[in-house]
């Protein structure tokens, strides 16, 4: 005996029992399996990237490279709203929610190039444009600075962006998270193009700390995403699904602690505010004297005479006169000193200090460093091209009998 088929009908609310229809009411996606396919390809299509958004990216990155050249609020704003939308990390966080490891790497792709556009447009300007006798940086250290704003507008930005998108794949006439997406372009676009103007002027500070602050960013905004996207009712569909989301949010999790730690900002001074120590050069060179005493000649005579009176004559003996040198340097917040050529940072000097130029000098990173000591006795290594050699004649009193 065949039976017949059962066939599926899907689930209507009305029918449902009181906690699931309660929870069908909170959720953004909906219940019935035909919606929820249309739904998600309709989220997938608006969180993938397009040729749109990499010519966006790098038309972004280019005004905030002038605004970065220029010193201007202004254009760094017009350029963080000339960015396009940030869907690509919306896809990120979902296909890290839903399990989906095609549309997770697909997205993060897309959003990596869509950087890199940013990043190689800044490198650029600052290989080519800036010139540090006609620019002064002033805006460009602070967005390559860790900083609790920064943090909360990112953070408002990625769950408002999220939610945005995923509320106007679901409601094709809802209004799309332009002001968020804005918010959230500005925090990411703008120290990677701050890291690429950095590398390429080679200014101190820049490189790589915006590169540090970028990367904690896109952390936060992705971590920040899979939870608002949590929240709205997207859940993974397999077992794998709880894996890469669990994944994500983990690495998400141990990039943020330790960008923002004790390791790598605080132990290398990366993305935090550059301390300027005041030092006062107190150089006094005086030359030792030395009394020499020749030993007296006794002569001995059977007469009387009187023997003449031995005057001590002092020779002069100094010290050997050390090369010093001057900090020449146009950023204000002055040079870094190194334990070794292109090594850890031990040290800053301010513009205008005296230092002691030692005869070890080395080669590395394609720059040329010298062997220094400073007044507090501070060994270490700068960069060859921001000290001024100088002359110190030391002076000479005449010896007193």
């Amino acid at each position: 005996m065949r039976l017949s088929p059962i066939e599926q009908t899907p689930d209507n609310p009305d029918n449902l029992p009181p906690a699931r229809r309660r929870r069908a009411r909170r959720l953004l996606t909906p219940l019935d399996a035909d919606e929820r396919a249309v739904f998600f390809d309709h989220l997938v299509r608006r969180a993938s990237p397009s040729f749109d958004f990499f010519l966006l990216s790098l038309i972004s990155g280019a005004v905030l490279s002038g605004g970065i050249l220029l010193d201007s609020t202004a254009m760094l704003v017009l350029g963080a709203a000339l960015a396009p939308l940030m869907a690509p990390l919306v896809g990120v966080a979902l296909g890290a929610v839903l399990g989906a490891g095609r549309l997770f790497l697909r997205s993060l792709a897309g959003l990596l190039v869509g950087c890199a556009l940013a990043f190689a447009v800044g490198w650029a300007s600052g290989g080519f444009l800036y010139e540090p006798s006609r620019h002064t940086l002033t805006l460009a250290p602070i967005h390559a600075q860790v900083s609790w704003l920064n943090f909360l507008v990112l953070a408002v930005g990625a769950v408002l962006t999220a939610a945005g998108v995923a509320g106007s794949a679901a409601d094709e006439n809802r209004y799309s998270p332009t002001l968020p997406s804005v918010a959230l372009a500005y925090e990411l676009y703008l120290p990677l193009a701050t890291a690429g103007f950095g590398l390429g002027g080679r200014i101190p500070h820049l490189w790589p700390d915006g590169l540090v602050v970028f990367a904690l960013h896109l952390a936060w905004s992705v971590l920040l995403g899979c939870i608002t996207l949590a929240f709205l009712g997207f859940r993974p569909l397999t077992l794998f699904g709880y894996t890469l989301g669990g994944a994500v949010a983990l690495t998400g999790v141990i990039l943020a602690i330790g960008l923002s730690s004790l390791s790598a900002i605080l132990g290398a001074n990366l993305g935090l505010p550059t301390p300027t120590p005041t030092l006062t050069a107190t150089f006094t060179l005086t030359p030792s004297l030395t009394p020499t005493v020749p030993p007296p000649t006794a002569t001995l005579t059977p007469t009387l005479t009187r023997t003449p009176t031995l005057t001590p004559t002092r020779t002069l003996t100094p010290t050997p006169t050390p090369v010093l040198a001057l900090v020449r340097s146009d950023l204000p917040e002055g040079v870094r000193i190194r334990s070794e050529p292109g090594g850890q940072t031990i040290g800053f000097l301010t513009n205008g200090e005296l230092v002691i130029l030692l005869p070890e000098t080395a080669q590395a990173g394609g720059q040329s460093w010298a062997h220094i000591l400073t007044q507090n006795g501070v060994e270490g290594w700068i960069v060859q091209s921001l000290i001024l050699q100088v002359t110190a004649t030391p002076p000479i009193s005449s010896p007193t009998p």
